[in-house]
This record gives structure tokens, C-alpha cells and sequence, in this order.
């Protein structure tokens, strides 16, 4: 089978956010904070348990106050950053400033990676006449990751959950992006780390692609079956 467009998630499928320790330690050099190489690490990891890494791991237990916020996160800017700031403050940090630059700090381009085999696989699709859209749960605009590392061309539509009130898996974020690719959903595929979320596009009637939520370095080479699959080439 061949398709007529690609929709692929963000994070953890195209790009993976830096490690907490280099969060944290880029947003202690933001605000001048002073902190021991032992209290950066064992903050970090407390950061991690507590879910305030923005494509991390999961929180092990949302506060109370923050249940509705969190479970919405995703549907609007003003959402997101009070879900993500405010798990952060269950971690005491030695100034209030962190907690707002943590926030800025996982928005910036330098705090992304992408995966070894993204550019080839957007240009293999590209190279193929296939669309390629971007499909993610997020409260920001992620646009300026894809230009700093030379991506932005090779993407056709961005549908981003807060920029349409809605997030995976409702079908009509996966909707939206078919439309603004001009193409059924029968013809698409759609590629991601999470069944829950992503996989709400088999509901329209899109393929569905999972690849592993892994770090950048343990995966160099799960994106290269889509091109198979996309009908766009042998796998190289």
C-alpha cells in the first residue's frame, strides 16, 4: 500500500527533548544560579519523578489542584504552563525565577534533538511527492525547532493541539491535518510513539506507525520503515 501523506508526532517520534540534568543546568546559567554538581542531579531527577519535563516521563502523581489543568495541558498555552510549572514547584529549587525558566528553556530549539534518521526520512517522503504534516499535543509553537535544524521545508502542515483547542486522540486534530493536506485519511499514515494518543487516528480510517519512545542515542534507525511503508523507497 502506498500513501499520499505522512502525519508524524513530535516528541519522542521526530525529536527528543535534552536530558533533565542539561534542563536544569541551562536554566541555572539562564538565571545565574549557583547550585552543587550533586544538588543539579538530584534535583534533576526529582524534576523527572515529578513529571516536569516537557517530553519526559510522566508525572508519578499529579497534585489535586493541578488534576484539571494537567489533563487539559495540552489545549491551550495558559494551560501548559501552569500543568508544567506547576508540578515543578513540588520540587523546592533554590530560586522562584527556575521555575519560569525551566519553562522557556524546553521551548527553545537548542533543547531538541532530532533523531538520527529524521531529515532523511522527511526528505526521502518529500523526494517521494509525499505530504508530510506534523500532528502534536503541545502548548507552544514547536516551528522554530524544525527551522534551526533545517527541517521547516521539508514539512507541509503543522497541526498543533493548542493552536485548535483539542488534543490526541480526538479525531479532529488528526481531521485537521488531512484537510489542510488536502488528502483522505484512508490515504494517510500516521506515525507515532504513544497507541493512546496517536493511535486516535485509526478512527478516521489512518494507518497507524509506532515507533519506540527511546533516547536519541538508542534509536538511529526506527523512522527508516516509514519510507517502505509510505511507498517512497527501499529502505537505504
Amino acid at each position: 500500500m502506498t500513501f499520499k501523506a505522512v502525519l508524524f508526532d513530535f516528541s519522542g517520534t521526530l525529536f527528543r527533548i535534552e536530558s533533565a540534568k542539561s534542563w536544569l543546568s541551562s536554566a541555572l546559567a539562564q538565571t545565574g544560579v549557583d547550585m552543587p554538581a550533586d544538588e543539579v542531579r538530584r534535583s534533576a531527577m526529582r524534576l523527572v519523578v515529578a513529571g516536569a519535563l516537557p517530553g519526559g516521563p510522566l508525572p508519578e502523581r499529579v497534585p489535586d489542584h493541578l488534576a484539571g489543568a494537567w489533563e487539559a495541558r495540552d489545549e491551550s498555552a495558559e494551560l501548559h504552563r501552569t500543568a508544567y510549572t506547576g508540578v515543578a514547584r513540588q520540587v523546592e529549587l533554590p530560586d522562584e525565577a527556575l521555575y519560569d525558566a525551566l519553562y522557556e528553556r524546553h521551548m527553545a530549539p537548542a533543547a531538541w534533538r532530532p533523531y538520527a534518521d529524521t531529515a532523511e526520512v522527511l526528505g526521502g517522503l518529500r523526494r517521494a511527492g509525499i505530504a508530510v504534516g506534523v500532528v502534536s499535543n503541545i502548548g507552544w509553537d514547536l516551528r522554530p525547532v524544525f527551522r534551526a535544524h533545517g527541517m521547516d521545508d521539508l514539512v507541509d502542515a503543522y497541526v498543533l493541539s493548542y493552536e485548535h483547542g483539542t488534543q490526541k486522540p480526538d479525531p479532529r486534530l488528526f481531521q485537521a491535518a488531512c484537510d489542510e493536506l488536502g488528502q483522505d485519511p484512508h490515504d494517510v499514515l500516521m506515525v507515532g510513539d504513544s497507541k493512546a494518543a496517536d493511535g486516535g487516528a485509526a478512527a478516521l480510517g489512518c494507518e497507524v506507525f509506532f515507533v519506540d519512545h527511546l533516547p536519541v542515542e538508542e534509536r538511529p534507525a526506527g523512522l527508516r520503515p516509514v519510507l517502505q511503508l509510505a511507498g517512497a523507497g527501499a529502505l537505504s
